[in-house]
């Protein structure tokens, strides 16, 4: 039996070691926190967090890992009971049903990105960081509607395909999806100034229009269920992803301000205004899926008031990313901001949220 000693390799290993060792030791000089970028780091090794640059993907990681929970942590007895009651018409039935059908879907392209586009693309391991949480987060959400469609005991395939056969629930995922077309292809890269747009314009597609968007549109049409003391279940899960998804978009407002400020060249009144006509195109979709989905309006909502919702909140997204409001208009839900306001004294729109804690404490 060869021992290491009597294999022929081991000092063509040996030699191969002490290079690699002498290339690591090279890599692994002291690095300086300036020297990292959030894309197109060239000069710092990618593995190392330390010392860090970007406190606030660090914080928001933490931040994170302090709202964890699981789906299964919540009863869903009192949501099965209303559902085989009579207590709801077939029109609230419909917005449950559309909403887990989108969500459910939705939850998994932002994952898909997350991995197999941004996280190539980011450089900088602190925020890669959070982005590796953040995946995991989206893996909880689509549990988490996996388990109240399990519980109430409907049928999977319906909600699952959703994107495929429902109209306004699949333009809006293609809509996504082709921000990430680009991104994952052979040969793709952040060298060129087309290159970091087509990553910034993913990066807005997500985190301020799918994230901050759609998936708002989404919450407050389940959360007026809970208003109601109905369908409690669903709306604490909801109210545990609406904390994530805060956490989501004030990561990528951050990585997206972080990004034009390290390259403001690439940041034109060209691109602005593509910028511009995309979360225009987002609001109009947002109103077609409210539309086919309340169809004549139930709990003293209608579409039109989505509409203007999407347009209010379309407008405050802009403002963070430093693009003038297009709407000027008014929440018609005021509730919303209570909602979201987790520490109850900041308002979401204008401040950041910091004040998580873990699930198993929280009372709602």
């Amino acid at each position: 039996m060869l021992t290491f000693d009597d294999n022929p390799s081991t000092e063509k290993s040996k030699k191969q070691k002490q290079e690699g060792l002498k290339s690591l030791q090279g890599v692994n000089k002291r690095v300086r926190a300036e020297e990292k970028r959030l894309i197109n780091c060239r000069t710092v090794d990618v593995n190392q967090l330390m010392p860090l640059k970007y406190s606030w993907a660090w914080e928001h990681y933490l931040n994170g890992c302090a709202n964890h929970w699981m789906p299964n942590e919540v009863s869903m007895a009192k949501d099965i009971e209303l559902w085989k009651s009579n207590d709801l018409n077939d029109t609230e039935r419909r917005v449950i049903m559309r909403n887990l059908g989108f969500f459910s879907t939705a939850e998994s392209i932002v994952a898909n990105n997350i991995v197999l586009a941004l996280y190539k693309h980011i450089t900088n391991p602190e925020a890669r960081q959070y982005l590796l949480r953040q995946a995991f987060e989206e893996a909880i959400h689509t549990h988490a509607f996996h388990y109240i469609v399990e519980s109430l005991n409907l049928d999977e395939g319906v909600i699952f395909n959703m994107y495929n056969e429902v109209n306004t629930i699949h333009g809006k995922d293609i809509f996504e999806m082709k921000l990430t077309q680009h991104i994952v292809e052979d040969g793709f890269s952040t060298n060129t100034d087309k290159g970091i747009r087509d990553l910034l314009r993913n990066l807005i597609g997500y985190y301020i229009i799918m994230e901050g968007i759609f998936f708002y549109s989404g919450f407050a049409m389940m959360l007026s269920f809970h208003r109601q003391n109905k369908l409690t279940g669903i709306g604490q899960q909801f109210q545990y992803i609406l904390r994530d998804e805060t956490l989501h978009l004030n990561f990528g407002i951050d990585l997206i301000n972080g990004i034009k400020e390290e390259n403001p060249h690439i940041w034109t009144q060209e691109f602005q205004q593509e910028i511009l006509d995309l979360i225009k195109e987002a609001v109009r979709l947002e109103y077609l899926y409210a539309k086919d989905t309340l169809q004549g309006g139930i709990l003293g909502l209608t579409p039109q008031m989505f509409e203007e919702y999407a347009k209010y909140i379309a407008d405050r997204r802009l403002e963070r990313i430093g693009l003038p409001k297009q709407y000027q208009a008014k929440t018609p839900f005021p509730w919303m901001s209570e909602t979201i306001d987790l520490g109850k004294e900041k308002n979401f729109f204008e401040t950041r949220v910091t004040e998580y804690q873990s699930s198993a404490s929280l009372t709602w």
